[in-house]
């Protein structure tokens, strides 16, 4: 099975700023524990599952980290550098693409997008035109 990375990266996004919000400069302690907290809801829970199991590669922990804290203390554009550093760790990785992408799908989220410019998104994030010379005016 192929995995897009960049569309698992971008679906993991609200997840992984999902636990960050909720745990702020503490996330990286609390994505440690090896108990989940049993009251959080199912973007925190499965935000914290999928960063403890990127974070278990050495080789991209250092730069996620890094994001995370970003994240964690607001700094603008933070989350694309996040997605980013992501990205990368799942495409230097199959294996890992493959359990995350798994995490997303037991966790009830799917990806599709199908057909010639077609356009698979999971959140509201940002303007997506498929047109030709299309224009954005407010």
């Amino acid at each position: 099975m192929d995995i897009d990375v960049a569309q698992t990266a971008n679906a993991v996004l609200p997840y992984v700023t999902g636990a960050i919000t909720a745990y702020g400069a503490a996330t990286l302690d609390k994505v440690r524990q090896a108990v989940v907290d049993e009251a959080a809801d199912g973007t925190v829970s499965l935000g914290h599952r999928i960063l403890n199991r990127i974070l278990r590669r050495d080789a991209s922990r250092p730069a996620i980290e890094g994001a995370i804290g970003d994240v964690a203390a607001g700094e603008d554009g933070s989350d694309v550098a996040l997605k980013l550093q992501i990205r990368k760790a799942l495409a230097a990785d199959p294996e890992l693409a493959r359990e995350v992408a798994a995490m997303l799908t037991a966790g009830g989220v799917t990806i599709t997008a199908s057909g010639e410019r077609s356009v698979a998104t999971q959140t509201n994030y940002g303007i997506i035109s498929t047109g030709d010379n299309s224009t954005f005016r407010r």
